[in-house]
């Protein structure tokens, strides 16, 4: 498993995903879309459900992290957790063969009222890294003493607990905070639009940057730009 950390550190690793909804959430559309970004040079892919773990794994010589996602986002996402919620989401991901995990690592109340131990301890038994996407200090601290392998800021700005965190730009303070505060790789992630911020991640710490919406979601990198022109 160090490899796996060792080959993703200084890297920026793309978040290849889509919504059922959206017309790139098609499979050939998000092989296409992996194919491109890792021709461009990711170090590895961050991807939602079995298939498109499967494919990563199969046409791909890079990590890949994985998660789940429910079909529709419920209105009240900012409430609930739905990155990989259960034990039995992470059994879908390590069938499909996902390198790392990624889940939902905040303190609140997860479905069935599964442990987020529990979940990070079955991840282990099945020898893979655990990333603990969160939104706070405190909950990355937890999240660290629950076993955690990896510390994501992919939920900062999007929990009712993180209120205060940017909404334009990265969450930098939380990012050197975890630093500062654990001894577990860093990951930023959320908000990443430029590579200065990329830059200054690295200079505070990180392990490896995410970068999702900026590379690979057409649709809201075209409304940045249809925004600004109006």
């Amino acid at each position: 498993m160090k490899n796996i950390l060792n080959s993703i550190k200084g890297t920026i690793v793309v978040s290849v995903q889509a919504m059922p909804s959206e017309p790139l959430y098609l499979e050939k559309c998000m092989a296409a879309m992996m194919k491109s970004v890792v021709t461009g040079g990711a170090g590895g892919l961050r991807v939602a459900g079995k298939r498109d773990v499967k494919n990563a794994k199969k046409l791909f010589q890079v990590p890949v992290i994985g998660l789940t996602k429910p079909n529709i986002i419920p209105k009240n996402w900012k409430e609930i957790v739905y990155i990989t919620p259960t034990i039995k989401d992470v059994i879908e991901l390590v069938e499909a063969g996902a390198d790392i995990i990624a889940f939902d690592g905040t303190q609140r109340k997860r479905p069935e009222n599964e442990k987020l131990q529990d979940l990070i301890k079955y991840i282990h038994i099945n020898k893979r890294l655990a990333m603990a996407d969160i939104s706070t200090l405190e909950e990355g601290i937890k999240a660290a003493e629950a076993g955690a392998d990896i510390l994501s800021t992919t939920l900062a700005g999007y929990t009712l607990e993180s209120a205060s965190s940017p909404t334009d730009e990265p969450d930098f303070e939380l990012l050197k905070q975890l630093v500062e505060h654990t001894n577990l790789p860093v990951v930023l992630e959320g908000r990443v639009w430029e590579p200065s911020q990329v830059d200054k991640a690295f200079e505070l710490g990180a392990h490896c940057v995410v970068i999702g919406s900026a590379i690979t979601r057409p649709q809201l990198i075209t409304k940045r730009f249809v925004f600004r022109s109006k």
